[in-house]
């Protein structure tokens, strides 16, 4: 076993999981919103009797406004990695984020604003 690695059954820290079921983003979609330049902020505090699975649960969406599935794909890849880098130092255990890409400005901005105001977001939204 490598020593890096966390034991079974426990996420390293800073860890989130994906959301992949659709009554989660329908939750997610009915909490909190920081409206950014390049993407939508959701935000919602789970449930104590909700699963947890890792602390911190993230989803990403983009619809077909943003582009077509290459233009969405892109968004995608910058929300996924932007998360990668923010969540585990900013974001919350018990919460549930979606990134929602916006319209051309997802995929063009540069990626440290983007990085920038997901910190800020996070910031706005636990005060």
């Amino acid at each position: 076993m490598i020593p890096d690695t966390p034991p079974p059954g426990e996420s390293p820290p800073g860890a989130f999981s994906v959301l992949t079921q659709r009554a989660d983003f329908l939750r997610a979609a009915r909490a909190k919103r920081v409206p950014l330049p390049g993407f939508l902020l959701q935000a919602r505090r789970r449930a104590p009797e909700e699963p947890a699975g890792t602390p911190i649960r993230v989803g990403f969406t983009c619809s077909k406004k943003v582009g077509n599935a290459v233009a969405r794909n892109r968004a995608k890849r910058r929300l996924r990695e932007i998360a990668r880098a923010v969540l585990p130092v900013d974001g919350r255990p018990g919460w549930d984020y979606v990134l929602v890409g916006r319209a051309e400005a997802t995929a063009s901005l540069p990626f440290d604003q983007l990085k920038a105001d997901l910190s800020r977001a996070l910031r706005t939204l636990h005060r």
